[in-house]
């Protein structure tokens, strides 16, 4: 058997990343950049005003003032000012070169409704510069915005454009065929006769691609004996599908149809973790790259996250390949695995912000649907008592 450390490498080993391509900034959320991106332009670009209300020049004291001129956000004036002059100015909008601080609206007399009436300060500056965003206060040009590798969030395309950079490189989603295997299996939904299951490992799967950022390009079963995976394999090419995932026959039963069918392309290994010990990987000719699940649902759902996800992310380029990752209490405690690493579904309890506690969900696929997250156990002699602390990778 091999450690799920050694299985991840071999897969990540094989992966090559994807080509970039040009996308306007505006339609790059979700993707995973591929350059860094540095500020075109300083932000803000000129002294602003934080605040609705008046630009004044060398104000020390309280005092009434005449008002010069009306500066709304966009306005390209610079008024000249005096001391005693003010400019009735709004958020974002060009400090005038001659001013040294801005009042806000709230410490004159009347505020807006004293219009361009002279205007009654009755809190002065607390010191030049008050209220003032100063030219590249945020980001100077030239600046790092946003490192290479990250998924584009909304705050990061804010920030691109922000700095005035308008298209950026990204990945495009990687291409997913999802193949489920089994004679047993019929569509959901329609009548069973004895034997019969219905086939959800595709739903999952794709579900599970689609959570990922990747593109379910082909969903689709086949038998357990026959040529079926590699016509699977043909018609996703076709497609253009980067990955292959298949469930099911890869253990080591009379009609694992993968196993028997595959051996040229993939490597099928015993992985010392529980669910999932059966796992296949390989490459097609075409490089597609191609994995091998169990075919119990939760198995294959837990090989997804501990395999095929990487993946994922890897060939868009993406630096950070894991979940997010807490560290809990386990109610109820656990019993030992010598020799597997343990992967249990948990659900959390957040109703403490200083101590979660995950509780592991009941056994199969209704439990899998409550599941928040997987606990991870190393493999170990003795049991683990209640409430002790573990690894909870979040979903």
């Amino acid at each position: 058997m091999i450690d799920v450390a050694e299985h991840l490498a071999a897969i990540l080993e094989a992966v090559r990343p994807l080509a970039p391509e040009p996308r306007d900034v505006a339609a790059a959320r979700g993707r995973v950049l591929r350059h860094p991106v540095s500020a075109a332009v300083d932000v803000p670009g000129f002294d602003s005003s934080a605040m609705d209300g008046f630009a004044v020049r060398d104000l020390t004291a309280p005092g009434t003032l005449r008002v010069v001129a009306d500066l709304p956000a966009g306005t390209d004036l610079d008024p000249p000012m005096d001391a005693g002059d003010a400019a009735r100015i709004m958020t974002g909008a060009p400090v005038p070169t001659d001013a040294t601080a801005v009042v806000p609206f709230e410490e004159t007399a009347r505020g807006l409704s004293g219009g361009l009436e002279p205007v009654e300060v009755v809190v002065a500056p607390r010191a030049p510069g008050a209220h003032i965003r100063r030219r590249a206060s945020d980001v100077r040009q030239g600046d790092l915005v946003v490192e290479a590798g990250v998924r584009l969030t909304a705050a990061r395309i804010g920030a691109i454009a922000a700095s005035g950079v308008g298209a950026v490189e990204v990945s495009r989603a990687a291409r997913v065929a999802v193949v489920s295997t089994g004679a047993e299996l019929v569509a959901p939904g329609v009548a069973l006769r004895r034997g019969q299951i219905p086939e959800s490992n595709s739903v999952l799967l794709a579900g599970l691609a689609e959570e990922a950022g990747a593109d379910v390009v082909l969903r689709t079963s086949v038998d357990d004996e026959g040529d079926g995976p590699r016509r699977a394999i043909a018609a996703a090419e076709a497609a253009e599908a980067d990955v292959v995932v298949f469930s099911g026959g890869v253990s080591a039963g009379a009609y694992e149809v993968v196993k028997n069918t595959l051996g040229d392309l993939m490597r099928f290994d015993r992985v010392r973790m529980q669910p999932g010990k059966p796992q296949g990987f390989g490459r097609s000719p075409a490089g597609t790259l191609l994995f091998g699940l169990p075919g119990n649902p939760v198995s294959a759902a837990v090989s997804f996250e501990l395999f095929v996800r990487p993946a994922l992310r890897a060939l868009e380029g993406d630096v950070d390949l894991g979940r997010a990752q807490v560290r809990v209490a386990l109610a109820g405690g656990w019993r030992a695995r010598p020799g597997r690493t343990q992967y249990v579904p948990v659900s959390l309890d957040r109703s403490d912000p200083e101590r979660w506690r995950a509780t592991p969900t009941p056994r199969g696929t209704r439990g899998l649907g409550e599941a928040q997250g997987l606990a991870v156990i190393p493999s170990r002699e003795d049991d683990l008592a209640p409430d002790a602390l573990v690894t909870v990778a979040l979903w």
